[in-house]
Formats: C-alpha cells, sequence, structure tokens
C-alpha cells in the first residue's frame, strides 16, 4: 500500500470548497491486487472511493462468498458508506480485483458535505440508487434464473465490468462467487462449452462472441 496526494482525478463534486476540503481531510492510497480493504465486522472510519481499479464486495455464508456488488472508478461503496452514516459495524467484506487506487473521506464528513453542497449529496443519492438497481437485478437474477444461466450471465457481466473477453476466475472461485459448488460449475462449463459459448483454458475462461 502506498499513499499519494493527487486528488484531481476525483471528478464527481463541482464546489471549489468541497475541493478543497476533500484535500484537506481525504487521503488517497494505492492497493495491489487482493489486498483486503474491509471485513464483516469491522467498525469504519473513512468512506472509500474507488479512483482507479475496481473492488469486490461480497458476503461471507457458511465459508461461501456471496457477491454483491463492484465498485468502479468514481464509484464508492454504499455498505460502507451505511456503516459510516450509522456507525454501525460493516455487513460485507471488500478486496481489490487489481491494483487499485482510492480517495478515502473521512466518516464524519460524509452527512455534513450532504448538507453543505448539492453536487455531493448528488453523488451520495445516486450511489445509493444505482446500487439498489443492480441489487435487485442480483435477486431477480437468483430468485429467477436457473444457474447456469446465472453463471452465463455472471461471466458477461465480468466481461463487460473489465473490459475483457478472459475471465481469470478457477472453477472454485466462479463457485464461490455464485454461492454453490464446483462440480456444479465444472459441469455447467464443459456444458457452456460443448454449446461453443466459452472456452476452457487453464486458469481462465474465455468467453466466446
Amino acid at each position: 500500500m502506498t499513499t499519494t496526494k493527487d486528488f484531481s482525478s476525483f471528478n464527481k463534486v463541482v464546489e471549489l470548497d468541497l475541493k478543497e476540503e476533500i484535500k484537506q481531510s481525504g487521503s488517497i492510497q494505492s492497493f495491489k491486487k487482493g489486498e483486503t480493504l474491509i471485513r464483516e465486522g469491522q467498525f469504519l472510519k473513512t468512506l472509500p472511493i474507488v479512483l482507479s481499479g475496481s473492488i469486490r464486495v461480497f458476503q461471507t455464508n457458511e465459508d461461501r462468498e456471496i457477491l454483491l456488488y463492484y465498485v468502479l472508478p468514481q464509484e464508492t461503496c454504499i455498505m460502507s458508506l451505511a456503516a459510516c452514516l450509522f456507525n454501525n459495524e460493516s455487513t460485507s467484506s471488500a478486496v481489490t480485483e487489481e491494483d487499485t487506487e482510492i480517495l478515502f473521506v473521512p466518516s464524519s464528513f460524509v452527512q455534513i458535505w450532504q448538507k453543505k453542497y448539492a453536487s455531493w449529496n448528488e453523488y451520495i443519492m445516486k450511489a445509493y440508487r444505482n446500487r439498489y438497481d443492480e441489487l435487485l437485478d442480483s435477486f431477480n437474477n437468483v430468485v429467477f434464473k436457473k444457474i447456469d444461466q446465472r453463471v452465463l450471465t455472471y461471466l458477461n457481466e465480468y466481461a463487460t465490468t473489465h473490459n475483457t473477453q478472459n475471465i481469470p476466475l478457477s472453477h472454485q472461485a466462479l463457485a464461490y462467487e455464485l454461492g454453490t459448488t464446483r462440480v456444479v460449475i465444472s459441469r455447467i462449463l464443459k456444458n457452456h462449452e460443448t454449446q461453443g459459448k466459452i472456452i476452457l483454458h487453464r486458469g481462465y475462461i474465455e468467453l466466446r462472441k
């Protein structure tokens, strides 16, 4: 982890006074791929905003990881936001998906800036709305789609999010993401490969166009 002071890449606020306050109170840190940022049960003193890279947010249930969403550049984590606003323990964990740069804002400023600056309030409200829609889609995906459809949906969403057709996930990792077993995932992936939808490689899955 390294620390920098270049705040110019966060472009979601417009007020000059707010930009100055962010510079004075915030901090920017860089993390390598696979670093844990937040653990379930942790109290948060800062709100993370991704400047570059991406974060995977998930919950753990009976040794299985349940993917909630990804946090991409210019976005924040609403689970962290809720923990900051209400001074509660985090109900999710967060890990960097790639080398990632993050702006950390002290939790004590989040509500103050909502009342004080229109662009910050809009940023926070949009974060809630966008993530709510995404979580609703995920819920519908789990409830109404069969597991083979969920696998393809996940692979397509990963490809779009990360701008790549090669998904660097093992069968076990994909099973964790979808809350099932490696045996089930391996069988489904083999069926999708037979149908010409994917190509299985050692260490990654190629999504065919």
